[in-house]
């Protein structure tokens, strides 16, 4: 017994030793950052963890040097309709292929799957011909189009994981009450479906903050970018003053650090979710 005792308490050791020291390599990175930002000019490229005096004015000269609260308002309308098409149109996509019975829903479920497999670089050019052709580039419509169209892939696959687990007697015994699918939808299955959409609301939610190539694409008038594209325009103009640099990055991680803090509870349940979502 105290050898079993043992060989596990050594096996815990062992675990816990490598992810402390996977923690400490990603974390390396966030505290450099925040480390650079309040650093003063002469002490930049300097090796030392802490500044010899912090410089809060940092983030307010990164703040004044590029438009960052109008990129920043940009980011959050566009997380915030992102995340609610991509919610409304993957769940109702998800449950259609989970709930309902219709003619070819197999069919069609494995051909949206089979979508995860092609590289989003071969559809960039045809994509982007189509939105010209129709006058929807320099606008958020190339970027928000997708949301209410399913959502993705990814997004459909998750949330159907989620409701095949749901007993089918909970929604036979709504429809013998007269409930129409859209009635059992909003009113039943999302109401106990709030694990599987905060997860999937968290991964739209970072996919659409911290997306770099969709603006960099569709949004060519600067009055319509996004805090990634913003960053990097300050990037190329003040390349020499990485203590402004680093600010205006900490400033754009900020919302996603706190969101982090405030939900990982409900970030390590998403991969926990009943009905083995993966």
């Amino acid at each position: 017994m105290g050898k079993f005792v043992k060989k596990i308490s050594i096996r815990k050791l062992i675990v816990y030793s490598i992810l402390i020291g996977l923690s400490v390599v990603f974390i390396i990175p966030l505290v450099w950052m925040i480390s650079t930002s309040l650093k003063p000019d002469d002490e930049v490229m300097l090796v030392k963890l802490f500044p010899s005096k912090p410089q809060w004015s940092n983030y307010i000269n990164a703040i004044k040097s590029f438009p960052f609260l109008r990129y920043l308002m940009n980011t959050v309308f566009l997380t915030v309709v992102i995340t609610f098409g991509t919610v409304l149109t993957g769940s109702l996509v998800a449950y259609s292929f989970a709930k309902m019975k219709w003619k070819g829903r197999n069919l069609f479920f494995y051909i949206t799957i089979a979508t995860m497999f092609i590289p989003g670089q071969v559809l960039i050019v045809p994509v982007y011909i189509i939105y010209s052709k129709i006058g929807l580039v320099n606008t958020y419509f190339p970027l928000i189009i997708p949301a209410f169209l399913g959502g993705g892939a990814f997004t459909i696959f998750l949330l159907r994981q989620f409701f095949i687990a749901l007993p089918d007697e909970l929604i036979e015994a709504a429809r013998l009450d007269g409930a129409s699918e859209l009635k059992i939808f909003f009113k039943l299955i999302l109401p106990i479906s709030k694990p599987a959409l905060i997860t999937v609301s968290i991964f739209t939610i970072l996919f659409a903050w911290n997306d770099f190539f969709g603006p960099l694409i569709y949004l060519h008038k600067s009055e319509l970018w996004t805090l990634s594209i913003g960053l990097r325009s300050f990037q190329q103009r003040y390349t020499t003053n990485w203590n402004l640099l680093m600010a205006a990055s900490t400033l754009t991680s900020l919302p996603m650090i706190v969101m982090y803090f405030l939900l990982q509870d409900k970030i390590v349940n998403g991969f926990k979710l009943r009905g083995g979502i993966f």
